[in-house]
């Protein structure tokens, strides 16, 4: 198989897994217990936070543990809007985002909050003029998410963050295609809430932090979701997954040790791919006019290209329509309409993401067979 859906997930790499596996079997103690086991792995918890908090430039305090992105975002949300349910209740995000952030905030419309879903122009870039004029002094928060997962366009946090501070809101983020792929610092961006997980970044499923800023200067303060012990400051109740919050902190550590270097080999394959595509089949790399991760390229195929043909002719390369976690609904991606796709381009559009574990011979030989799936798509020629 070639793998190019690394945006959806990527394979946990061998450092990681290694790591790990001594909190499954040798240090098992539960990081609340008191006991000597216990105190190892909490001892091995607070190694993990104080790692994962020097990537983004935190305290240790200000970092909750979470089981991924998802549920950070619902509980950076709605935790939010429900601490601050008497004063402020207006919320901003943009059209472009992932849906764990347009179903929370959606879920708050329905229960009186105001919320604006800003524009975005042609490239998937933020719309800073109807984002200035979104934001009012009854704004609580505005999440803009750092790198789109189905484009991977990159927008500018900090000028974002400056407007919605200028107003009095908090700014958010989702992070989740951005951590480890490039330099986040949560004071130098201005950012109060962020979001990612550690199964895009070559580590373990069911892992991921939120950053809470809680500084005398601004300061973010939520409502628990979830109730029990009271772990992670009371804003996470659960025992905590040791073993995948360590191999959390090594993702991340491995990540950041080697991100210049990873980033100019993933963009070069990544940028010959859709040359040879743009060359060959005259494909539409969209978003590919600004600033993007080095990891994904998304592709609109050519009017009269059936997608469900062209991959009928590849059943060994994994690539994605469009976002891993909506590409079971039959609708067009809603990213790129909202760049002002129709529905018919975004229909005939695929998302291909490279990583750590892809090479030249991997891309050479999904050019090569891309090609003549395509040819074979534009004649309607079925596998035989």
């Amino acid at each position: 198989m070639i793998y190019a859906d690394y945006a959806a997930t990527t394979p946990v790499d061998p450092r990681v897994v290694n790591a790990m596996m001594p909190y499954f079997t040798e240090v098992f103690g539960n990081a609340s217990s008191t006991h000597r086991a216990g105190l190892m792995a909490q001892q091995a918890v607070l190694e993990a936070r104080a790692s994962i908090a020097a990537d983004i430039g935190a305290r240790l305090t200000e970092l909750v543990f979470t089981s991924g992105a998802t549920e950070a975002i619902n509980l950076a949300v709605l935790g939010c809007a429900r601490h601050n349910s008497g004063g402020r209740r207006h919320i901003v995000t943009a059209a472009t985002e992932h849906p764990a952030m347009l179903d929370s905030v959606r879920y708050l419309e329905q229960h009186g909050h105001p919320v604006t879903f800003v524009g975005v122009d042609a490239n998937g870039v933020v719309d800073m003029d109807e984002l200035q004029q979104a934001i009012t002094d009854q704004t609580l928060l505005v999440s803009i998410m750092a790198v789109n997962n189905e484009t991977g366009v990159k927008q500018d946090l900090a000028a974002l963050s400056a407007l919605a501070h200028h107003h009095g809101a908090l700014f958010m983020t989702d992070a989740t295609q951005a951590w480890g792929k490039m330099p986040i610092n949560v004071d130098a961006l201005g950012i109060d809430l962020l979001t990612f997980s550690g199964h895009k970044l070559y580590g373990p499923k069911g892992t991921g932090a939120l950053y809470v800023r809680t500084r005398k200067e601004r300061s973010c303060s939520l409502e628990p979701l979830q109730f029990g012990g009271g772990q992670e400051r009371g804003l996470r109740s659960g025992t905590l997954n040791v073993p995948g919050i360590v191999g959390l902190a090594e993702a991340g550590r491995l990540a950041h040790s080697s991100m210049d270097e990873e980033h100019a080999r993933i963009a070069g394959l990544r940028d010959a791919f859709e040359a040879a595509m743009i060359a060959t089949c005259g494909v539409v790399a969209n978003g590919c006019a600004v600033g993007r991760s080095a990891t994904t390229s998304n592709m609109t195929f050519g009017e009269g290209i059936d997608l469900d043909i062209l991959l009928m002719h590849l059943p060994h390369v994994a690539v994605s329509k469009g976002s891993a976690c909506s590409s079971t609904k039959a609708k067009p991606s809603h990213v790129l309409t909202a760049m002002g796709r129709t529905p018919a381009e975004a229909g005939r559009s695929l998302r291909f993401s490279f990583g750590r574990f892809s090479t030249d011979d991997d891309v050479q030989t999904l050019i090569a067979d891309l090609t003549t799936a395509h040819e074979n798509a534009r004649l309607g020629v079925l596998p035989a």
